[in-house]
């Protein structure tokens, strides 16, 4: 593994489950330069009923774990409680889950407990899309005087699913890291791909994005995960993973062709904002007409009908489905807001 690819690799098993489990798991780790340690000791399921963490009791193995191999641990806290048990338990590091970061009164309590620990704390997205949540999260640790902070990247809570467990939405990670370029960014490609065979690609991708580290959950015996067990690797295959990475070029010819086709790319937006313009002002007649012959504003089935030819376009251009989709429905509910704009100018006369 080229040594300069990350400036931070945390890896380890989604849960604590034994010391067995973690001793075995941390050898196949041991030629690595990995930073830190990862394992969840407390592990609230979306449904009840599963394994839900081994407690306090990982914490002990996550210190034998440090002092037999060397490397820094860490694990996810959620509640004041969890906090206090981690620095008793002298760890290097926690982190903020995504189900805590969307919880300003949850972000709080960790806040007043994490305050004069001095301990190192990552802050995963929250599961929902919203940027202002992530760094509201991040101001609410500051405001009680944590300073080392990092954010882990692990995508976005969506019903309908796609090839990822959650939909990264790289837009909201790329305009945090333009809020707080003082703040590492990770990227989680467990999570986000969901799917073991996705780690690797996306692992890449986070070099690609200039990521400052990623964390991967790896487990000796995947297959016999008590979590999460699709999207872990064994260390083997971590270390061929990371070997099989690509360093990101810097030269000056690369360069010097990225900028020339960045300025054709900014042409194309301008024309394809140009282009938007145009449509809503199109809407804006069509919205003008249904108000002159008291039509409905919502027609089905020429909503249907549109959407079923840009989708069979989509196919067969190479762009994906689930990016046409929400294009079409974002410019419906554009068109949409327009009209009913229209009309309510109409009854306001």
């Amino acid at each position: 593994m080229h040594a300069d690819l990350f400036q931070c690799l945390i890896a380890g098993p989604c849960s604590a489950e034994s010391r067995e489990q973690l001793f075995q798991t941390a050898e196949g780790f041991k030629n690595l330069p990995l930073n830190y340690f990862r394992a969840g000791i407390w592990k609230p399921r979306s449904q009840p009923g599963a394994f839900e963490g081994i407690g306090n009791e990982g914490l002990l193995w996550l210190q034998e774990v440090r002092e037999k191999y060397g490397f820094k641990i860490c694990t996810e806290v959620a509640t004041a409680e969890h906090v206090k048990a981690a620095v008793e338990h002298r760890l290097d590091m926690v982190w903020i889950g995504a189900r805590s970061t969307v919880n300003p009164f949850t972000i709080q309590e960790l806040a007043e407990a994490l305050q004069s620990t001095g301990i190192p704390v990552m802050v995963k997205n929250p599961i929902n899309p919203d940027l202002n949540l992530w760094l509201g999260a991040i101001e609410r640790l500051e405001r009680h005087f944590i300073n080392v902070i990092g954010v882990i990247h692990r995508g976005f809570s969506v019903y309908q699913k796609t090839k990822y467990r959650n939909n990264p939405h790289w837009q909201i990670a790329i305009d945090f890291k333009e809020a707080r370029p003082d703040l590492p960014l990770l990227m989680d490609p467990s999570h986000i791909g969901g799917r073991s065979a996705l780690i690797g690609p996306l692992t890449q991708q986070a070099i690609d994005l200039d990521y400052n580290g990623v964390m991967i959950e790896s487990h000796f015996n995947p297959k016999e995960a008590l979590t999460d067990a699709k999207q872990q690797i064994s260390p083997r295959d971590l270390v061929e993973l990371l070997e099989r990475l690509k360093p990101r070029s810097n030269n000056d010819k690369l360069q010097s062709l990225l900028k020339d086709l960045r300025k054709k790319l900014s042409l194309v937006d301008h024309s394809l904002f140009d282009l938007l313009v145009e449509r809503m002002e199109l809407s804006l007649q069509i919205g003008l007409l249904k108000r002159t012959h008291n039509s409905t504003i919502l027609q089905v089935e020429r909503w249907e009908e549109t959407k079923r030819i840009m989708m069979q376009r989509a196919a067969l251009s190479g762009l994906s489905q689930e990016f046409i989709e929400q294009y079409i429905k974002m410019l419906h509910e554009e068109s949409l807001r327009i009209q009913l704009e229209v009309i309510k100018e109409n009854h306001a006369h």
